[in-house]
């Protein structure tokens, strides 16, 4: 059994992931493998790829998502939009290796325009933290409405 330091604690990760473009599958596994290098461990837990029709936006490219799990260790009194941020940039990161360009866009009336992509990873959950910046919400302020988020992630809770 693996301790934690005393001047650490665990914190749990969770992240959405999704592909509709290319080999979705192996989209999905590349990031798996590029977030553990870069989250610097093994995740936990991943659920299952399930596959969904695009939200937001019409596609004939169906997605595949997933949801995983990370156990972070912190240091005790860590920052939690510190930290929530350096985990976006790290996921904005792969996405951006992995092939995806461009910021979001958005129409006039300030709604997101969401479009394909080889891959899309979320913040979830991170630990007991709420997080409310302009870079980063934890928790997603999205999830609870998407089936293709919910269902992965209730698989691994």
């Amino acid at each position: 059994m693996q301790t934690v330091r005393d001047d650490m604690e665990k914190v749990d990760l969770y992240l959405s992931l999704g592909s509709n473009q290319g080999d979705r599958a192996q989209h999905l596994e590349n990031a798996l493998s590029l977030l553990n290098i870069e989250l610097k461990r093994p995740y936990k837990e991943v659920s299952s790829f399930i596959e969904t029709e695009p939200w937001g936006f019409d596609s004939d490219e169906k997605f595949l998502n997933a949801a995983v799990h990370y156990e972070l260790e912190l240091p005790r009194g860590y920052n939690p939009e510190a930290e929530g941020l350096m985990i976006l940039e790290i996921c904005k990161d792969i996405e951006r290796r992995m092939g995806r360009s461009g910021e979001p866009q958005y129409d006039e009336g300030g709604h997101r325009i969401y479009t394909s992509r080889p891959i899309d990873i979320d913040i979830l959950l991170f630990g007991e933290n709420r997080i409310d910046c302009p870079e980063l919400t934890v928790p997603h302020k999205l999830m609870y409405e998407r089936d293709f988020v919910m269902i992965p992630l209730n698989e691994i809770l």
